[in-house]
């Protein structure tokens, strides 16, 4: 007779039939039966059967696109392999698809010399950048990439890599942010469903199908790779069901930009869209020149704008915002509050433009650039949307956020929250009160009349020697009282200045600080968070919010004053005891910013000066954690 055997407990149950002998033979269909996946606890669990990867089914191949990037006359087909179970070859297993792509599996371009010098005057047409490497190319790959195959395919999913358009053995050219990185994950989706063709070979046509998969399809990836989970999921693609994007790139000029300023991504100072473009050119360098001259020395050179970091039509084609109102599938959203790679708010950004029209899921920790999700939390997450296991998982906490901790401590799981930003968090204004070459005050109290106080840009002393000064004609730093209980900051600080400068152009610099600054790696023991913008574009700044003004910036005129008003960039952040929230303002940032010849006089305008910062609890939880002071 038949034995149930219960193999867990939570919203999913998993049950599997085994048979006991005693003096009943087993049927000889019993024995052969095909092994299934198998679910516990809203998981997918590790299944014997699938994972000998000996017995894995690899198959190699190119999808054909809609789109022809190189202008050659025919439409690209990208290099696709795939991995799955055995089960899926003659037994007739059906399963879904974990699928990542990326420009970066081919290899990519070393050195920091397609880099832009810095080094320069604001306003100005910089040097040239002269040195495009050329980056090794092999035609006999016979796979796109390993990764990812060793978690999901012995629990029951086929993995699937491409490389991106113009990278590796796909054809075409790297268009970075372009329509072709939406349309190529999107043809492989199609494929994946039957709506699009495969070929085994780049130019053949010979086809190859996907019979063996539920048409069912999940996405993830890191960094670039982050970002193509996004663009697919713009598309509207029917299949694609669940993604998991962690650091999503989700806005060159967000990449490259900050408020009309131009602003390197952290760690690569003099980084711009040609040359990433250059560090990906990966692809058959037969095809290479016609993307140079398209792109890089095209379309790149003419729109990028080096010169002012002004927005213009060419960043708003290489943004995905505008197209979040086609996403359809399920979003875990990942992210590092300290990434100054690619900063938190181009995840924060897609979050709440999807909020509320698709489940979503937020997850961040406190470290840098990367970080995947708890395997557990995806498991569910893909299980629930591949496999429709119900789990439960979209109707739990809404945000997943890992707490602070010593930077030589293991990361601790992440805190449930009912949302990010947390729903008890509300903006308090702090207005500044004089004293900032040493430190000012910092309170929600608006001080009577004062007057101005002035700093002097020089781009030598970093951001971190600033803070720690004494005293310094440098910068300018305000600071609340020491606290007395924990502050719960949540969300995105925006700060208004009203300033002047002794130049027709300056870099504006503002960073929210612990204080006493602890000396070591940047993280939530001294840094909050921090934001730029160009007083030029003063008209444009004056609500905060995602920067997208077409307004040309316009030369200041020395003296006369502007207000701006913009956005720090998100965090969630538990401001322990003892500690002082500190509010630093300087010109040209040294790791992040172009370095000008120092001189440049910012004037700041106390009285016209704040910034709002979301406080969980409001002004009472502040008022509790400073007393009367």
């Amino acid at each position: 007779m038949p034995r149930f055997t219960f193999l867990g407990s939570g919203s999913q149950l998993a049950w599997v039939v085994s048979i006991a002998l005693l003096s009943v033979p087993i049927p000889a269909s019993a024995q052969t039966e095909t092994a299934k996946p198998v679910f516990v606890d809203g998981q997918a669990q590790v299944v014997p059967a699938f994972a000998n990867a000996s017995e894995w089914i690899h198959e190699q191949l190119w999808v054909e696109t809609e789109f022809d990037s190189d202008k050659n006359g025919k439409r690209d087909r990208v290099h696709v392999d795939v991995t799955r179970q055995k089960q899926t070859g003659a037994d007739g297993l059906r399963v879904p698809v974990i699928y990542e792509s990326s420009p970066y599996f081919a290899g990519t371009a070393s050195g920091r010399a397609i880099l832009w010098d810095v080094q320069h005057e604001l306003g100005v047409d910089p040097p040239a950048r002269t040195i495009h490497p050329s980056i090794g190319f092999n035609a006999n790959r016979k796979s796109v990439s390993n990764s990812l195959i060793s978690t999901w395919v012995p629990r029951g999913f086929a993995v699937v890599h491409s490389e991106a358009t113009g990278t590796g053995l796909s054809s075409g050219s790297p268009t970075v942010g372009g329509a072709p990185e939406r349309l190529a994950p999107k043809a492989v989706i199609d494929w994946l469903n039957g709506r699009a063709k495969g070929y085994t070979t780049l130019d053949g046509q010979t086809e190859i199908r996907a019979e063996w998969c539920t048409g069912k399809v999940g996405m993830t990836g890191t960094s670039y790779d982050g970002t193509i989970p996004v663009a697919a999921a713009t598309t509207g693609v029917k299949g694609l069901e669940a993604i998991i994007p962690v650091a999503p790139n989700t806005s060159y000029y967000h990449y490259y930009r900050s408020n009309g300023l131009v602003r390197s991504p952290g760690g690569y100072l003099g980084e711009d869209i040609d040359s990433l473009y250059d560090f990906i050119n990966s692809g058959d360098p037969v095809q290479r020149e016609a993307g140079n001259r398209l792109y890089r020395d095209g379309a790149f050179a003419k729109g990028q704008d080096r010169r002012t970091g002004d927005y213009n039509a060419f960043w708003a084609e290489h943004d995905l915002l505008p197209f979040t109102k086609n996403i359809k599938c399920a979003v875990l959203m990942a992210h590092a509050f300290n990434d100054w790679n690619v900063v938190p708010e181009h995840s924060v950004r897609i979050s709440q433009a999807i909020k509320g029209r698709v489940p979503l899921v937020q997850y961040f920790h406190q470290g840098g650039h990367g970080g995947d999700p708890p395997l557990e939390l995806m498991n569910k997450w893909f299980t629930r949307f591949l496999y429709d296991v119900q789990n439960g998982i979209e109707k739990g906490p809404k945000a997943y956020i890992v707490r602070e901790s010593a930077p030589s401590s293991p990361r601790p799981a992440p805190t449930p929250y009912d949302d990010y930003p947390n729903p008890a968090a509300s903006p308090v204004s702090f207005f500044l009160t004089s004293g900032g070459k040493t430190a000012g005050g910092l309170s929600p109290v608006k001080p009577v009349k004062q007057s101005t106080e002035e700093l002097t840009d020089d781009v030598s002393l970093d951001a971190t020697k600033l803070v720690q000064a004494a005293d310094s004609p440098n910068r300018l730093l305000y600071a609340t009282p020491e606290l007395t209980a924990p502050v719960h900051l949540s969300g995105t600080a925006r700060v208004t200045i009203r300033l002047a400068a002794s130049a027709a152009a300056a870099n504006l610099s503002v960073y929210l600080v612990q204080l006493p600054w602890t000396v070591g790696p940047i993280g939530t023991a001294n840094l909050i968070t921090r934001g730029w913008a160009d007083p030029q574009n003063a008209k444009s700044l004056t609500k905060g919010g995602d920067y997208h003004s077409m307004e040309r910036g316009t030369p200041l005129k020395p003296g006369e004053f502007v207000t701006l008003t913009f956005d720090l960039e998100p965090d969630d952040q538990i401001i322990p005891v003892g500690k002082r929230i500190g509010l630093m303002i300087l010109s040209s940032d040294h790791d992040f910013t172009l370095w000008p010849k120092p001189g440049t006089k910012l004037t700041v305008d106390l009285d016209a000066t704040r910034i709002i910062l979301p406080v969980v609890g409001g002004s009472a939880a502040f008022k509790l954690a400073v007393g009367d002071r």
